[in-house]
């Protein structure tokens, strides 16, 4: 350990030991919030309604999230990231349990879709505030390893314990219960947040403050920040970070299981070992761009590591055949590439230091989008030439975010 700052807080590898307690608190949440990923859908469907119907609540839920997104970072500005937490797990509780009971157990479409969809609001509130609190308690030389443990812990929540928790919980509770069962986590990882963070930086009452006019002006300039260059470009390759990871599990599985030969199990054991290698991957890559350099991490481990995987992850398993270790092999690589962008949650605070909640807020947009842009390549690229294309698109464009890499001019402190 050492020392952190004039402060005197302490940190192990990067991690600022004074939010040690918000960080396991993202994980408990995430666990929570990301228990239904995998069976939510076809939980919708198996009650009675059509695919269409529940693919419509969660891309309106993927929607909310793009916006709560940016807004996390403003409004933890001006309101603090404890209070955006708080308030967070809250919204996450109230209509979690109104889409349970007047949603699905009432069988009402409507409820569903309003429930689930402002429910939506809640996770990045949560998780993208904190992000917002890390900038404020980390030291500047730090900051991508700060990031790494951020990740990592998002990894072992929603990547983690929230893809194979269910598969245990399942058999036990059924769907519903282990939909209720989702509730403890939140109310653990929210509680954490509120009385376990000892951090005074996160509960600084900015908005007692502000008149109503600074407000508005707050919330402009989480727009109005991309007049910043540096900032736009970041956006974009923040964008594409992670086009690879949310539309493969549009085509993959498919690809996989009819192509490929593997079985549906396997297919995801597969994807869970990508997921489990990306929470250490994330603080390796943390701790390394600190050293080396963020953009030219990125640029090279990032852009260009995404550009090979990628199109590993198609064509050594269809070579190959159903072996589970080649498979296994390319996901490690994939989880190594796709984790090489954490510095760009530090880049951004970087670049507006001045307005690390707006900054950030634009991280947090660009990270929405991409969750919605990726399996839109997939839905548009597939019926024109199938997932070939698809898979091609990724790599040009994560060759674009290479290119795009060298006009990124950040001032990385210390280095």
């Amino acid at each position: 350990m050492e020392s952190l700052n004039s402060n005197s807080s302490k940190q192990f590898l990067g991690l600022p030991l004074t939010l040690i307690w918000g960080y396991i608190a993202v994980a408990i949440f995430m666990t929570g919030d990301g228990i239904e990923q995998a069976f939510l859908s076809k939980y919708i469907v198996s009650i009675g309604f059509e695919t269409h119907q529940a693919s419509t609540i969660l891309t309106l839920y993927g929607l909310v999230v793009a916006i709560a997104s940016w807004l996390s970072g403003i409004l933890a500005e001006i309101f603090s990231p404890r209070r955006i937490m708080v308030l967070a797990f809250i919204i996450w509780i109230v209509f979690h349990v109104g889409f349970l009971t007047l949603g699905i157990e009432q069988h009402n479409y409507t409820m569903m879709l309003i429930m689930y969809g402002i429910r939506g609001f809640a996770y990045p509130m949560f998780i993208y505030s904190f992000v917002v609190w890390i900038t404020y308690s980390a030291p500047r030389h730090r900051l991508a390893s700060a990031m790494g443990w951020f990740w990592a812990m998002y990894s072992v929540g929603i990547g983690f314990l929230g893809t194979y928790l269910p598969s245990f919980t399942i058999p036990w509770l059924g769907f519903m219960g282990t939909l209720w069962l989702s509730i403890v986590f939140i109310l653990i990882g929210g509680l954490m947040a509120m009385f376990l963070v000892k951090d005074k930086k996160g509960k600084d009452q900015e908005a007692d403050k502000l008149t109503g006019k600074e407000m508005l002006i707050e919330f402009a300039r989480g727009i109005t920040i991309l007049k910043n260059p540096q900032i736009a470009i970041a956006s974009v390759v923040r964008i594409i970070n992670q086009l690879a990871l949310f539309g493969l599990v549009v085509i993959m599985p498919i690809v996989f299981t009819d192509t490929v030969g593997f079985t549906t199990s396997e297919w995801l054991r597969i994807w869970g070992l990508m997921y489990i290698i990306t929470i250490f991957t994330n603080l390796f890559w943390g701790v390394v761009g600190d050293k080396i350099g963020w953009v030219r991490q990125v640029r090279w481990f990032g852009c260009m590591g995404m550009v090979i995987s990628t199109l590993a992850f198609y064509y050594l398993p269809i070579w190959s055949g159903p072996n589970i270790w080649i498979a296994g092999a390319v996901a490690v690589v994939f989880g190594f590439a796709v984790a090489a962008f954490v510095p760009m949650s530090a880049i951004f605070p970087v670049l507006e230091p001045n307005h690390k909640g707006a900054a950030v807020s634009i991280h947090n947009l660009s990270a929405g989008l991409s969750n919605f842009i990726g399996p839109f390549i997939a839905t548009i690229t597939v019926p024109i030439a199938g997932p070939e294309l698809t898979i091609w698109t990724y790599a040009i464009i994560y060759f674009i975010g290479f290119i795009l890499t060298f006009f990124m001019k950040v001032n990385q402190p210390n280095h």
